[in-house]
């Protein structure tokens, strides 16, 4: 028999998933703002990015307890 996951767990699955799919964004936007020319831009998504990088590494050692 299987293990039920908290409501709290799927709450993690889904931050991570979103995060991930941010981090995709963010580098999409970096690439546009490179090619513009904007420093500024291109810095705010890289910090974005690397912000969203590190919920997704705080989010699997969170799943690691408790899946």
């Amino acid at each position: 028999m299987m293990a039920q996951m908290k409501d709290k767990d799927y709450d993690i699955i889904s931050v991570l998933y979103n995060a991930s799919q941010a981090v995709e964004t963010c580098n999409r936007y970096v690439q546009d703002a490179e090619r513009e020319g904007d420093r500024e831009a291109k810095s705010f998504f890289q910090e974005a990015q690397k912000q969203n990088e590190g919920l997704i590494e705080r989010g699997r050692e969170l799943l690691k307890t408790r899946l």
